[in-house]
C-alpha cells in the first residue's frame, strides 16, 4: 500500500458502512461488480502475461466476487477454471453473479467432485481466492480446508495466489490463521483496510494489500488503529536548528549490563546515540566500564554499585532507560527500583519488565516495550493468548501499568492515547539485541523533547525501517549493529 498514514478498520466497521451505501440506493450487486473490476486491473497490473486462472468460490458475497472476476475473465478471452467449494448461494446477491457467470457460457466445477483434477489444471495458472469474506470466526471445516490447503500446496509450486478481500481462513479482525489459512502474494481488499490484514498471523498470509474503496459516498469513521508510516519521523524529529548544541539534544541514561550481559547495555547506547542523543551515560557493572569505553568513546559509562551512585547519574537525565542485560538479582533490583522513581519519563525493557511482574507498579510517563513472551508474564496469561489478541493484550497492557506500551513483533503495535501499529520490519530482525536497539532509540526520542507516546511510536518506526533498510543485503544474518548502522539515513 501507499506509505502514508491511514487507518485499519474492524468487519463490523466495514460491514456498517458497506450497509449504508447499500441503503443510500447502491445495489449489492454493483458494489459486487465495482469489487470484480478492482481485483481484475490488480491481476492485470501485477501478472500481465497470466492468461490461465482458477477461481475458487465459496457460498457468500466472497464467492460472488469470485464469480464476477471469472466473467471479466472471460470476457477478455482468458482461460477460466472456477471452482465451487460447498453448496453455492440459494439467493441474493451471490446467487445473481453465479448466474450471470453461467448465462455467459461459463462453467462450474464442483469441489466435491474435482478436487482431486486441481493441482494438474492450476498449474500455470493464477489462482483466485474467494473462498470467505470477513465474517468468518471459527476454525475452517472441510470442505474449504481440503480447498485451503491444495490453494497452498499449489503456491508453493510456483502458482500466484491473489485474496478477494481477506484471506480464507484469517480472521478479519485479528489477523489469526483459523486452523489453516490462504497463502496470497496479494489482497485486494475494499472500502476499508481490515485490522485482521496486518495483526496476528497477517504476514504470513496477505502479501501485498491493496485497497479499493468501491467508490463508496460519505466519510468513513475513525478506524480501530492508526497506521504508522516514515514520513511521520520528519514531524516528529523535523531537521535541527544549526545553532544547535548537544545540551537541546538531550542527555539518556541507561541501566543495565549485570555480570556477562554487557553486550546488551552497549547495543542500547550505540542506538541511543545513532537516534541522535546529544549524551548519553551508562551505569553499568564496575568491572565493565572501562571495557565498554574503550568499545564507544563517545558513551560516558560509569561503574555502578551503590544506590548514591546511581542516584547522582539519575539527577543529570532527562531520560532513563532500564533493562537491557539488568538482570534479576540484587544489582537488578537497585537500578529498576531507583528508575521507577525516577522524576523524568522512563524507558522499560527486558529484565526490568520481569522485575515489574514481581512488583507492580504504575506511571502515566513511561514507555514499556515487551515482546509476547514477557507481555504473557505481565497479563499473568499464555504467549498465545498474546498472540492471538495482540489488540486486546496491548491495550490490557497500558490498562495495568500504565504510560504507554509496545507490544513487540512483526505489527508492532504502540498503544497510549492511540492505537497505532507499524507495518515495517523483517524476520531478519528476529535476532538477540534488537530490543536493546530499541530502547536505546526511543530513550533518544524523549530526549529530544518528544512526548513518551510519540517518542514510542517514532522508536518503533526509525528502528523497523533502519531494519528493512539493513536488510537490503539479506535477512538472514542481519545484526543490530547493522541496523543502528542504517539508522543515521532514515532519521535524516
Amino acid at each position: 500500500m501507499d506509505m502514508k498514514a491511514w487507518e485499519l478498520y474492524s468487519a463490523a466497521q466495514v460491514r456498517e458502512f458497506e450497509q449504508q451505501a447499500i441503503a443510500s440506493g447502491i445495489a449489492g450487486h454493483v458494489l459486487m461488480q465495482r469489487a470484480a473490476a478492482a481485483v481484475f486491473a490488480e491481476l492485470d497490473r501485477r501478472w500481465p502475461q497470466a492468461r490461465r486462472y482458477a477461481v475458487i468460490c465459496g457460498a457468500g458475497n466472497n464467492g460472488g466476487d469470485g464469480y464476477e472476476v471469472a466473467r471479466l475473465l472471460l470476457a477478455a478471452g482468458r482461460s477460466v477454471d472456477v471452482w465451487q467449494v460447498g453448496p453455492p448461494a440459494a439467493d441474493g446477491d451471490a446467487e445473481l453473479a453465479r448466474a450471470a457467470w453461467i448465462a455467459d457460457g461459463g462453467t462450474t466445477r464442483d469441489w466435491a467432485i474435482d478436487a482431486p483434477a486441481f493441482s494438474d489444471r492450476v498449474t500455470g495458472a493464477v489462482i483466485i481466492d474467494a473462498l470467505f469474506g470477513i465474517g468468518l470466526s471459527r476454525a475452517v471445516q472441510e470442505p474449504y480446508r481440503g480447498a485451503i490447503q491444495a490453494i497452498n500446496a499449489a503456491h508453493a509450486l510456483g502458482s500466484k495466489v491473489l485474496a478477494v478481500d481477506v484471506p480464507s481462513g484469517l480472521d478479519a479482525n485479528s489477523g489469526r490463521a483459523l486452523g489453516v489459512a490462504v497463502r496470497a502474494d496479494v489482497t485486494v481488499t475494499f472500502i476499508a483496510v481490515k485490522s485482521g490484514l496486518y495483526l496476528g498471523d497477517a504476514a504470513e498470509y496477505s502479501g501485498a494489500v491493496v485497497l479499493e474503496n468501491l467508490q463508496l459516498p460519505g466519510r468513513l469513521p475513525e478506524g480501530m488503529i492508526r497506521v504508522l508510516a516514515e514520513h511521520d519521523l520528519r514531524r516528529w524529529l523535523p531537521p535541527r536548528k544549526r545553532s544547535a548544541h548537544k545540551g537541546d539534544n538531550g542527555h539518556v541514561l541507561l541501566i543495565g549490563g549485570d555480570h556477562g550481559m554487557s553486550g546488551a547495555i552497549l547495543i542500547a547506547a550505540r542506538a541511543a546515540l545513532r537516534a541522535g542523543a546529544g549524551l548519553v551515560t551508562v551505569a553499568t557493572r564496575a568491572a565493565h566500564a572501562p571495557l565498554l569505553t574503550a568499545a564507544q568513546p563517545e558513551v560516558m559509562f560509569h561503574g555502578v554499585e551503590t544506590d548514591a551512585e546511581l542516584r547522582a547519574l539519575l539527577a543529570r537525565a532527562d531520560v532513563v532507560a532500564v533493562g537491557p542485560g539488568l538482570g534479576q538479582g540484587p544489582w537488578g533490583w537497585i537500578g529498576s527500583g531507583l528508575a521507577w522513581t525516577a522524576q523524568v519519563p522512563v524507558v522499560v525493557d527486558a529484565d526490568a519488565l520481569n522485575l515489574l511482574v514481581k512488583r507492580p507498579l504504575r506511571r502515566d510517563d513511561w514507555v514499556l516495550t515487551p515482546h509476547p513472551g514477557e507481555a504473557a508474564r505481565m497479563l499473568g496469561i499464555e504467549t498465545s493468548a498474546v498472540q492471538a489478541d495482540r489488540v486486546a493484550a496491548v491495550k490490557a497492557l497500558r490498562a495495568r501499568y500504565g504510560g504507554v506500551a509496545v507490544l513487540k513483533g512483526a505489527g508492532s503495535l504502540v498503544c497510549g492515547e492511540l492505537l497505532q501499529l507499524c507495518p515495517f520490519g523483517n524476520p531478519g530482525m528476529g535476532v538477540g539485541g534488537m530490543g536493546d536497539a530499541l530502547t536505546g532509540i526511543i530513550a533518544a526520542c524523549i530526549a529530544q523533547g518528544l512526548k513518551p507516546e510519540d517518542a514510542a511510536a517514532a522508536g518503533v518506526t526509525a528502528h523497523a525501517r533502519a531494519g528493512d533498510y539493513a536488510a537490503q543485503d539479506g535477512e538472514r544474518g542481519l545484526l543490530p549493529s547493522d541496523l543502528i548502522d542504517a539508522l543515521r539515513a532514515v532519521l535524516n
